[in-house]
C-alpha cells in the first residue's frame, strides 16, 4: 500500500506540510504556548495544569508527524492518514475558538474565525493527496472490483 508513486510535486507538498508540522509542533512547546491555548475546546476540563497538557501532547504528535511527513516515506500512506485523522482530531478546537469567539492567531473577528474552519478539510484533503493516499485507498478499491 505505501509503495503507491508519488509525484515530484506531491513530494513537496509532503515535504512542506511535514516542515509545517515541525514549526506548530515547536511553537506549541515554546513561542505560541499562549496562542494555542485558546484552541483547548472549551467543553474540556478548563483545569489550566491540564489545558497545558493537552497543548503540549498535541505539539509533541505534531513533531512526530511532521518528522515522519519528512523522514518515513515508506509509510508515507499511513503516515498521511494519521495526520490527516489528527486534524480531524484537532479541528474541535477551532470550532471551539469560533462558537467562543477567541482571539488568537490574529484571528479577531468572526469572519477570520470562520473561514479558518475552512482551512482545515484543505489540510487533511494535502495530507492524503500529498501521500498518495487517495491514489492507494483508490487502486485498491478498483483492485477488488
Amino acid at each position: 500500500m505505501d509503495s503507491v508513486k508519488t509525484s515530484t510535486l506531491q513530494n513537496i507538498c509532503k515535504i512542506f506540510l511535514g516542515g509545517f508540522m515541525l514549526f506548530a509542533g515547536i511553537s506549541h512547546l515554546t513561542f505560541l504556548r499562549k496562542e494555542f491555548l485558546a484552541q483547548v475546546p472549551r467543553w474540556l476540563p478548563s483545569n489550566p495544569t491540564f489545558m497545558d497538557f493537552v497543548v503540549i501532547s498535541s505539539g509533541i504528535v505534531e513533531i512526530a508527524l511532521g518528522l515522519a511527513m519528512i523522514f518515513l516515506s515508506r509509510y508515507k500512506v499511513k503516515v498521511g492518514v494519521i495526520l490527516a485523522l489528527f486534524y480531524m482530531l484537532v479541528f474541535p478546537g477551532n470550532i471551539s475558538q469560533y462558537t467562543n469567539q477567541i482571539d488568537a492567531f490574529g484571528l479577531d473577528t468572526d469572519q477570520k474565525r470562520l473561514m479558518r474552519l475552512f482551512f482545515q478539510p484543505v489540510l487533511m484533503l494535502l495530507a492524503l493527496w500529498s501521500t498518495g493516499a487517495i491514489k492507494a485507498y483508490m487502486q485498491k478499491k478498483f483492485n477488488k472490483s
